[in-house]
């Protein structure tokens, strides 16, 4: 039996995944984001209702994935979503974060979606062997791609094909 289970977000969810996402913001090694969210900015996540899943310990969440769409705007690119996942600093190293990006593919293929993407940073070892480890693609680096706290940072772009397009 897994010590994690996964389901959709909820409103009740917001605090947690507020305070996770908090952690990787503080940590500096997996968003561009440098000020803190609130649990009424994840409100508004849940509440656009694109695929946002958490996964919990005993009753708790330790992490989250969410897939907002990749070019909103753009109706060709309707299946195609940018993907996060963000594990709590307790709970790194234990499997929550595979358990939160399997759940998240499962939502999005059952969604209809066709393509999850994203960007990590070079040094975010741990984010790119999960990727690696459930079939990502690495498709190129942007270098450069913006500063944070000062500094250039490269990005490596991912890219895993769901549902239909899968091969």
């Amino acid at each position: 039996m897994s010590e994690f289970s996964a389901r959709n977000a909820s409103l009740r969810d917001a605090d947690a995944i507020a305070r996770i996402y908090n952690e990787g913001i503080e940590d500096g090694v997996a968003t561009f984001e440098t000020e803190p969210r609130s649990a009424a900015d994840i409100a508004g996540w849940i509440q656009d209702g694109f695929p946002l899943v958490v996964v919990e310990s005993a009753g708790a969440p330790v992490a989250w994935a969410s897939a907002p769409p990749y070019r909103p705007r753009r109706g060709a690119y309707s299946g195609v979503a940018d993907f996060s996942v963000y594990v709590a600093r307790a709970g790194r190293g234990r499997g929550a974060g595979r358990a939160a990006v399997e759940a998240l593919v499962r939502e999005c293929t059952r969604r209809g979606m066709w393509k999850l993407v994203s960007r990590i940073f070079p040094e975010n070892e741990a984010s790119l062997a999960l990727c690696r480890s459930l079939g990502f693609r690495e498709v190129g680096v942007y270098r450069r791609h913006s500063k944070l706290r000062g500094e250039w940072k490269d990005t490596v772009i991912v890219e895993l094909l769901i549902g239909e397009a899968h091969v």
